[in-house]
């Protein structure tokens, strides 16, 4: 069986080689772990192999295992839908949020912030490829949404969080990550704190890397399969 030691190393040489190959430069393109229904031990044994970065989908889970990692000081990304009445907690604990795609939710978190907190910096979560079934902020909608973000005080903005549709066809793969990509641009050239564009995951890390992801999002090819709640 490989330890979380041997795949971390397999998964950041994967990465390596994909930003290689796509003419970007080394280190441009980060891990995040995503430890959701993962115990807090098995999170501990990747910060011993040099992961410092962890996406939780399920609040109560993540406020037990970041208290019990607070040693570590680690940098936790909240990646999951959110509901109005979980945004205190998000806003106080965590230090990305990924997923926000309502300015209702926007506001909330800025003003439950603690003051004497960085700013929680925040991704938008896109319907790249306008999926009725789908969270996510709608492409022609994102620049408006991005400018209401950059409005509120205890929020930073640092780019776009993608999850395009699930797909066989390397080449529909490839046109959501370009419009991911595209968009991502666009938003750099208005705001200056944009450097992050959260796309790729296990399945598609390389083609995500090729066209543009700063960030990929992997838990399966880290941890292994889960055989609890997805």
């Amino acid at each position: 069986m490989l330890t979380i030691k041997k795949r971390h190393l397999d998964i950041t040489n994967s990465i390596e080689l994909s930003t290689k190959s796509a003419n970007r430069p080394a280190g441009s393109v980060q891990l995040l772990a995503v430890s959701k229904t993962w115990p807090a031990a098995l999170l501990r044994e990747a910060t011993q192999a040099g992961q410092h970065c962890f996406g939780e989908n399920y609040l109560q889970e993540a406020l037990i295992k970041i208290e019990e990692l607070a040693d570590l000081n680690l940098e936790w990304h909240f990646i999951g839908p959110i509901q109005s009445n979980k945004t205190k907690d998000i806003a106080t604990s965590f230090d990305w949020v990924q997923s926000l795609d309502r300015l209702k939710i926007a506001q909330r978190l800025s003003n439950q912030r603690p003051s004497d907190s960085p700013s929680l910096n925040i991704c938008i979560q896109v319907n790249i490829d306008d999926e009725h079934s789908k969270s996510g902020v709608a492409i022609i909608d994102v620049l408006a949404f991005a400018e209401q973000i950059d409005k509120l005080e205890y929020l930073s903005l640092r780019g776009l969080m993608v999850l395009p549709s699930k797909t066989d066809d390397a080449g529909l793969q490839r046109i959501a990550f370009q419009k991911s990509h595209q968009l991502f641009e666009q938003l750099k050239l208005i705001y200056p704190s944009v450097d992050t564009l959260s796309m790729g995951m296990s399945d598609d890390m390389e083609s995500a890397i090729a066209e543009g992801s700063t960030m990929v999002r992997i838990g399966t090819a880290l941890f292994g399969k889960r055989t609890t709640r997805s």
